[in-house]
């Protein structure tokens, strides 16, 4: 079954698809919420006692050039792992304009990027890519906390929403290793996006290349990540090997909601915490006439709904 609607309907399609039985294809980011989180992390358990296949769009995983470098890494060839650094920057992405007739839902629903409930905003629905590299290259870890900045520079307008277009984060994993991660949204500004590696005996681009003592380049077979997935999960199914990409996808997912918690919020926001207390940002009710989680002003604008650090409480 392939998963690609929004990502904040993911955690209850998956349930779902696992319920029924089916092997499960789903897109990134796997949820948006700590209870989509922890979801998706109870729904792993149930498809590995069912023997069902999962695969997650985190496509950089089934490129060879990745994985290579990252063996490489963990077999200490930059020595210990001391500092990483994530960017995801970039001019952004499409606008689906209000169309007439569109119920708000209907409206949200289609122009979905701009709305936490179903994007989880920019650090999660697009630079979870990133996150999932760093904490994959870093042992195959995830953070204990995270402090950061962020806002709202340049998005103005009723179409773009309530989610910022910058952040800045600060994540610290329990060697006290750190990683520093970029993600913007904005144009005309410096562009980059992958993650360097800086170990005490040198430094790693994930990208293929290492250097240092033990200086390496990749140059290996070219294969698309996109079609690899897929090529890996159909592999899976008919070997019926053991394979469920969910534990990853959840922990990049909730990677990138931890960074939103702490720049939304402004504060030092904690794992544990964060799973046990985070807020639910779904609907209570789904349905093409009932009320999105953030409404429009009377002017059609989405701008009162925009966290402001210092206010915005993260549990």
């Amino acid at each position: 079954m392939l998963l690609c609607t929004p990502p904040g309907f993911r955690p209850e399609q998956y349930r779902a698809a696992v319920a029924a039985g089916k092997h499960v294809f789903m897109e990134k980011p796997v949820c948006v919420d700590t209870p989509g989180f922890r979801s998706v992390m109870e729904t792993n358990r149930v498809a590995d006692q069912k023997r069902l296949k999962v695969v997650v769009g985190l496509n950089i995983r089934h490129d060879p050039r990745y994985g290579e470098t990252v063996r490489r890494i963990q077999d200490g060839a930059i020595g210990p792992v001391r500092f990483l650094r994530a960017y995801g920057n970039n001019a952004g992405v499409w606008v689906r304009p209000r169309q007439p007739g569109q119920t708000e839902m209907e409206y949200q629903m289609r122009n979905w990027y701009y709305f936490v409930w179903l994007s989880g905003d920019l650090n999660v629905e697009q630079h979870v890519h990133m996150l999932d590299l760093a904490n994959w290259a870093n042992g195959e870890k995830h953070p204990v906390e995270a402090n950061g900045m962020g806002g709202r520079q340049v998005r103005r307008g009723k179409e773009v929403g309530h989610i910022f277009d910058h952040h800045y984060v600060e994540y610290t994993y329990e060697d006290g290793s750190k990683l520093f991660s970029q993600s913007r949204h904005i144009p005309n500004c410096w562009s980059a996006g992958g993650v360097d590696v800086h170990g005490l005996q040198g430094t790693a681009n994930c990208g293929g290349k290492i250097t240092g003592p033990n200086a390496w380049e990749y140059a290996g077979p070219k294969v698309v990540g996109h079609q690899q997935e897929h090529v890996d999960l159909i592999k899976a199914i008919r070997d019926d090997a053991a394979h469920n990409e969910g534990y990853y996808g959840a922990t990049s997912s909730f990677t990138a909601i931890l960074g939103r918690m702490a720049t939304y919020s402004g504060q030092v926001v904690r794992w544990d915490d964060a799973v046990a207390k985070g807020p639910n940002e779904m609907p209570a009710k789904l349905a093409w006439d009932a009320a999105p989680p953030v409404l429009p002003d009377k002017d059609g604008s989405y701008e009162h709904a925009v966290a402001v650090p210092g206010v915005y409480k993260a549990y």
